[in-house]
């Protein structure tokens, strides 16, 4: 089984479908991990959307802000964006079917030396934790009472973590770090604002996977969320948000021997705005 990694689409649908054929992609022998964000900002998130579903147990995903913000919208706890490009999937007649597959998806994923999150994880967590953590977030989304959890999860407090935290702010916790996370204070408060370059961060923070000693440290960590960073690979580290939606390429990584795919986005969403 070969598994490609591939970074955040947001819609970018004919991308996608270039980056499968430059694979090959076999569904019946491959797998794609896939870092989140499958929708928004690009013009394609329906076909993404219905691609992804359709591959079954072939494609994993985890969810990442663009697409706890579909759900959120889509309940009617959150309000459209003016750059969102959402409406194709909230008026598609498999609406439902989608959303519902959608909101079923983890945050993390883990296998051999590899953990899958969309943004990214605190310094504190060991990956048993995150994955214990995960799986709080992915229940309450799971509940028959999801909608309640999407109407409490926007919010930048609290912003680091404690293990004493309960309720939604223990969730919120959990969900901004999973999906929202990029730079940290050596002691894991989290910053949201910063979407630039490393060279730029404030004072005080650093990208969270280079705090020292972070307890996630033996793991690989395959991640997206932040195009400004763009493409890095370390023995520890896979970052894969290439900005396919701002006129970069999108990316993926052939794990067994980490050799890379990319295409390139003829048609930058920023090109139109």
């Amino acid at each position: 089984m070969t598994i490609y990694a591939v970074g955040d689409i947001q819609g970018c649908y004919a991308e996608l479908q270039l980056l499968l054929e430059q694979i090959r992609f076999d569904p019946g022998k491959d797998r794609l991990w896939l870092v989140g964000d499958l929708v928004n900002r690009g013009p394609g998130s329906l076909q993404v959307l219905r691609l992804i579903k359709s591959l079954g147990d072939s494609a994993i995903t985890v969810l990442g802000n663009h697409d706890l913000h579909l759900l959120a919208v889509a309940e009617g706890t959150a309000e459209l964006h003016r750059s969102d490009t959402l409406d194709e999937v909230l008026a598609a007649p498999d609406r439902d079917e989608l959303l519902d597959w959608l909101r079923r998806q983890r945050l993390m994923h883990m296998e051999g030396e590899y953990v899958l999150v969309h943004a990214g994880l605190l310094p504190q967590w060991s990956i048993k934790q995150a994955a214990s953590l995960a799986r709080e977030v992915e229940s309450a989304l799971r509940s028959d009472d999801y909608a309640t959890f999407l109407s409490r999860m926007y919010g930048n407090t609290p912003h680091n973590w404690d293990d004493g935290l309960d309720g939604y702010k223990r969730l919120r916790v959990i969900t901004n770090a999973f999906t929202r996370l990029r730079i940290c204070t050596l002691q894991g408060e989290m910053e949201f604002k910063f979407k630039g370059e490393v060279a730029n961060i404030p004072d005080g923070y650093v990208p969270w996977f280079d705090v020292p000693e972070r307890k996630s440290r033996k793991a690989t960590v395959i991640f997206g969320h932040w195009s400004a960073l763009g493409l890095k690979v370390t023995p520890n580290i896979v970052a894969l948000d290439t900005g396919c939606l701002w006129g970069g390429p999108m990316t993926a990584i052939r794990l067994e021997d980490r050799r890379l795919f990319q295409v390139s986005c003829d048609n930058p969403v920023a090109k139109h705005w």
